[in-house]
């Protein structure tokens, strides 16, 4: 009789075993989210410095069609500098330029250029708060030969 009361007590799983297989894989669950969501966070920042690269080389394309007008400083820009008004090809590539990088990047996105005869080094700066955690500035700096 004993032999058959012990084997009642002894089949199937327990509670306490399966709390502790349900906390083991809330866990595991958890460290995925949190893999998920830094995944996302870096894929973010890359597009930004992807787009950031690509429209480096934009402006230094526009240069490069205009090289007399860039060679003489036209297409010379700060960052914290309004975006150069006019119908002239530099102007109108500047503005367009900077428009871009507020649409793709964030609005407070901006560039610069500047050009010392033929070595110009264009810079593109903008916000990556939610790709970083804490570093909100990014800067893209390409040093080219006209």
């Amino acid at each position: 009789m004993a032999m058959a009361t012990m084997e009642r007590f002894q089949r199937g799983v327990g509670l306490i075993e399966v709390l502790i297989s349900v906390l083991i894989l809330s866990v595991g669950l958890l460290a995925v989210a949190s893999l998920q969501i830094r995944a996302i966070k870096n894929n973010h920042s890359s597009l930004g410095r992807s787009m950031a690269v690509m429209h480096t080389y934009s402006i230094i394309d526009a240069m490069q069609v205009d090289r007399v007008h860039a060679i003489t400083g036209d297409f010379n820009v700060g960052l914290a500098d309004a975006p150069p008004t006019g119908d002239r090809f530099a102007a109108s590539s500047l503005t367009a330029w900077r428009q871009s990088l507020r649409t793709l990047l964030d609005d407070s996105a901006t560039g610069s250029v500047a050009c010392d005869n033929t070595a110009c080094t264009v810079i593109v700066q903008w916000d990556d708060t939610r790709g970083t955690e804490g570093d909100a500035s990014q800067q893209i700096r390409v040093e080219v030969r006209l």
